[in-house]
């Protein structure tokens, strides 16, 4: 495939993305190749948002954002200037930002663009007829395929757990996978900790900080007099409950501990790795 550039060397092509089933490039890219700030770039579009229907720009959700960012390596500097989700233009979208950006080296700019979209388009379309063939033996083969793809299904983590009222054993069963997870330590973040909790935590010999702002004296001292591996850090400045296993894997629970099953609540597993460590320098504060 042959490479367009632009003048500071940059291979376009690399800046394309398919997201939503179309291909795009995002605005910090495109703010890069017309030599301007993201900021600045997007003045300039929103001034003339009209122009700029769902199917010539649109915003990337949070979650396909940080699914873009997971296969990317970027520098700090890089991550600092990603603080929002950015905007995905269209082709279509492109053509239109010959109409606002009225400079020569827009002009000369988009038209590389274009033709980077063109190329793509070949590239694509030429992949797809030796595709046909591979999708031919896949289909030979699904039933073996389906079951290859069960197996390994079991063996994948789900990011997002799900629970509705009165599933009390299965939301309680995940908790004490996650704490199993662990290695060495635990940390849990909890404004109300109570028996329930430490039922479970009698369960592992791992190191255990919960740190909390109201918790039964009674239920505690009565904990430290049999198990020496929990410690307490008074702090009322969480809201939300967390867990922290091995200072690596962060997962957040929409309910207290002590009321799992109660109402409908989810526990996620997050993958960003600035909102852990965050959140790690809170607590050694």
């Amino acid at each position: 495939m042959n490479n367009i550039m632009s003048n500071n060397e940059i291979h376009i092509e690399d800046m394309i993305y398919e997201i939503r089933g179309r291909q795009v490039i995002l605005d910090r890219d495109l703010a890069k190749l017309y030599h301007t700030e993201t900021r600045v770039f997007m003045q300039s579009v929103k001034r003339n948002i009209k122009r700029f229907p769902a199917n010539f720009m649109f915003q990337l959700t949070y979650e396909e954002f940080l699914n873009w960012r997971s296969h990317f390596v970027m520098s700090k500097s890089d991550l600092r200037g990603l603080r929002r989700p950015p905007y995905a233009f269209t082709e279509e979208g492109v053509a239109m930002l010959s109409g606002i950006l009225n400079s020569e080296i827009a002009i000369t700019i988009n038209i590389q663009i274009i033709e980077a979209f063109i190329i793509m388009r070949k590239y694509i379309s030429s992949s797809l007829v030796d595709q046909k063939y591979i999708n031919n033996l896949v289909l030979e083969h699904e039933e073996k395929l389906k079951f290859i793809e069960n197996t390994l299904s079991n063996f994948n983590e789900k990011n997002n757990h799900l629970f509705f009222e009165g599933q009390i054993y299965d939301a309680y069963s995940l908790l004490l996978d996650i704490f199993n997870k662990a290695k060495g330590e635990i940390i849990v973040i909890d404004n109300y900790i109570d028996k329930s909790i430490l039922d479970i935590l009698s369960k592992t010999n791992r190191i255990i900080k919960i740190v909390t702002n109201k918790y039964n004296n009674q239920d505690y001292a009565k904990y430290k007099k049999q198990y020496d591996n929990v410690e307490l850090i008074i702090d009322n400045s969480f809201h939300d409950r967390f867990i922290i296993v091995d200072r690596k894997t962060l997962y957040h629970c929409g309910a207290s501990f002590k009321d799992l099953g109660n109402k409908c609540f989810e526990i996620s597993k997050i993958n960003d790795i600035d909102i852990l460590n965050k959140i790690l320098k809170k607590i050694s504060q």
